[in-house]
């Protein structure tokens, strides 16, 4: 399975590297996801979080 992130949905985008010749090779940007422990419904939950949503949203960690 792919990592998203459990607040926001993101994950990794892909594109082109592009030099200064403008020959295209593959390449990632990965998301910046961490793995929290949190309480949902009485149950902790590992799941991958973004550092953005980390700071921006109080969730329940355990």
């Amino acid at each position: 399975m792919a990592k998203t992130c459990y607040v926001t949905g993101k994950k990794n985008m892909t594109g082109n590297n592009r030099p200064f010749s403008l020959t295209a090779t593959k390449r990632k940007w990965k998301a910046n996801l961490q793995k929290v422990k949190i309480v949902e419904n009485g149950e902790t939950k590992t799941v991958f979080v973004s550092a953005r949503a980390l700071k921006k949203n109080n969730l329940t960690r355990a």
